[in-house]
């Protein structure tokens, strides 16, 4: 198989199509999650399977750029809370706003759920490191491992997803409980 030229040496149609495939990619999976398909991307596209494949021979390869392109706006999104000082402060902010983002977002839930994607389970670390901050403050409990936050956070989103729960204000609401949990 020949690999694929940058876009920028694209003719303009194909990166026009490129563009209209992650787009729809974009939206099937944030609507379906890990069951979106390939099919449905070409649909929402309005190009045929044969364009889909073209850029990503595998379906793998398109949740993979689909989940880096989710985490680097929940990047963007979480960078105020980052910028703090206080560092419970900052684990608060950061836990919220994640699970607001995760309301809207069926896909990046079971990428952070599973731990199956090396990026996500990145975000995983950062934020275990900011509750680990949020300990020398006595805001949150010494014995709060990463595990306990895995098991709240993705219990919860699990939870939440299964339900069909898409209102941010009760992912928040969850969020807050998280927080709670970890509290002394």
């Amino acid at each position: 198989m020949t690999a694929e030229p940058e876009p920028s040496l694209r003719r303009a149609d194909a990166r026009r199509n490129h563009e209209r495939v992650f787009a729809a990619a974009l939206e099937v999976f944030q609507e379906f999650g890990l069951h979106g398909t390939m099919p449905q991307v070409a649909e929402r596209a309005g190009v045929g399977k044969a364009t889909v494949y073209r850029s990503y021979p595998a379906k793998e390869d398109l949740v993979e750029a689909v989940v880096a392109e989710r985490l680097g706006e929940l990047d963007r999104r979480t960078a105020p809370a980052l910028a703090g000082t206080d560092p419970y402060e900052r684990f608060r902010a950061y836990v919220s706003c994640l699970f607001e983002s995760l309301a809207g977002d069926r896909l990046l839930s079971e990428a952070l759920a599973t731990g199956q994607f090396r990026r996500a389970s990145g975000l995983l670390s950062r934020l275990s490191g900011l509750m680990d901050d949020a300990k020398g403050p006595g805001q949150v409990r010494e014995d709060a491992t990463a595990l306990d936050l895995r098991v709240l956070l993705c219990g919860m989103t699990l939870q939440l997803m299964t339900n069909g729960d898409r209102d941010p204000a009760l992912w928040r609401r969850y969020g807050e409980l998280t927080l709670q949990a970890l509290r002394p």
